[in-house]
């Protein structure tokens, strides 16, 4: 099935089979159905990561004043990648970073920023944008966006289909905070490297 051709409903399916409706793994401390299921599913894609390394690097090539960085971390259900402007220019007060997923459940990638102020090297908070980014945040997501499509060939999801809520709980994000986008992305995506 093509990308483009899977529904909100078909999402919302895949997101089904792997995360649960009550909160099984934490009330039991053993892995659901779900779980397995989920992790299978890394184990079946890890199988393929010098696809994503060669990505990495191409990436480098592609934004040479960004330091680029693999941002992926289970328990999320997707590959991240990182671009932070180049250190050692005069930052503004907020640091920030662009984020790529692409979902390991459905073929399916998501763009966000990320800006957080820092005091030292300590992040004291952290704001997560959707589209539209902020005006500094648009040349490296054009980027990655344009390289997610040609490596991967997924779609991106749009904002307003990731905002749905759904009725699962993702790790700790539970109904009614839980969203599609954390159920197949990452239910912490200010959580950056």
């Amino acid at each position: 099935m093509s990308p483009t051709n899977l529904t909100t409903e078909q999402l919302l399916s895949i997101a089904r089979e792997y995360w649960r409706t009550d909160r099984y793994q934490h009330l039991t401390q053993e892995p659901s159905p779900e779980d397995d299921k989920r992790e299978a599913r890394w184990k079946e894609v890890l199988q393929k990561v010098d696809r994503w390394h060669a990505f990495l690097a191409d990436l480098k090539q592609a934004l040479p004043d960004f330091t680029i960085g693999d941002g992926t971390a289970t328990p999320d259900a997707c590959f991240r990648c990182v671009a932070y402007p180049v250190k050692g220019r005069p930052l503004p007060p907020f640091d920030w970073v662009v984020v790529g997923c692409i979902s390991i459940l459905a073929p399916i990638y998501m763009l966000y920023g990320v800006e957080f102020e820092r005091a030292g090297k300590v992040r004291l908070g952290s704001k997560v944008s959707f589209e539209p980014l902020p005006p500094q945040m648009r040349h490296p997501a054009e980027v990655f966006a344009r390289k997610i499509e040609e490596t991967f060939g997924v779609s991106a999801l749009p904002r307003e289909v990731a905002e749905l809520p759904v009725p699962l709980v993702v790790e700790w994000k539970e109904p009614p905070e839980t969203r599609l986008f954390h159920a197949l992305f990452s239910n912490q995506p200010e959580s950056v490297p």
